[in-house]
């Protein structure tokens, strides 16, 4: 497959590299674009590859500022430091999303996913594009095992109230106010329940729709959140961030 890679740190970009290189799927990299600017031009002067590796944070902005101006009809494998983008990353054609420093099995298995996708979709890229909005809700985890004492028990997802993440460490927190320890991050967890249903409002909170009792306007634009069971913190949602989450409320 012939791909673009979009990536302003040479090590990084090397490192890439060398793990495409050696991987199980054959892929040609036609350039290596270090900055939005860079990416923008190019991309506008050459065909539409097959599909693009592309770091978020670049030197002049983020990697979303080069959709405003380039329709990019094929897919993107998002790779980042970061696991904060992870919402607007699947509103720009993506189809994973990679946490640097990048194991050579997940970029494996997010390439074999873009094979069967394609496939599946018979060479519709913009189909391909939009898949991750279009998934089954069957898709979704409807119970989650986590352990009280000695005994585990099975919650499901909808009696969830909010994740949350202290401490290296991340909980539960049912609607009874029961709160569970978890053995995932909280973007791994993130990808597993319904994004219909649950929403990243920070850095810290996942917090299900039901579990919200009111939104306050907060200053510089931006929102704070009321949840039921009440937590002894404010929960602050960005002004970046405060349209994308009214927009998920009003759905």
């Amino acid at each position: 497959m012939n791909c673009v890679i979009i990536e302003d740190e040479k090590p990084a970009a090397e490192k890439l590299l060398s793990l495409l290189a050696v991987g199980s799927q054959q892929v040609y990299v036609e350039a290596v674009l270090g900055s939005v600017k860079e990416a923008i031009d190019w991309l506008q002067q050459h065909a539409t590859p097959e599909l693009i590796f592309m770091d978020i944070e670049l030197s002049d902005g983020l990697s979303f500022k080069i959709f405003e101006q380039i329709n990019i009809e094929c897919p993107v494998i998002f790779i980042t430091a970061y696991d904060e983008y992870w919402q607007e990353a699947f509103e720009h054609n993506s189809i994973d999303y990679l946490l640097k420093p990048v194991k050579p099995e997940k970029l494996d298995a997010a390439l074999k996913k873009y094979q069967k996708l394609k496939q599946h979709f018979t060479g519709n890229y913009q189909t391909l594009a939009n898949w991750p909005a279009t998934q089954s809700q069957a898709g979704y985890k409807k119970r989650f095992l986590v352990k009280r004492g000695t005994d585990y028990i099975s919650i499901k997802a909808e009696e969830v109230a909010y994740f949350y993440a202290t401490h290296k460490l991340v909980c539960m927190v049912d609607s009874s106010g029961q709160k569970f320890i978890m053995d995932q991050s909280l973007a791994d967890i993130e990808t597993q329940v319904d994004p219909t249903s649950f929403y990243r409002v920070n850095r810290k909170y996942l917090v299900n729709m039901s579990a919200i009792k009111r939104i306050k306007t907060y200053p510089k634009s931006k929102l704070l959140l009321e949840v039921v069971p009440l937590v002894t913190e404010d929960i602050i949602i960005s002004q970046e961030n405060a349209a994308a989450f009214k927009q998920w409320m009003g759905q």
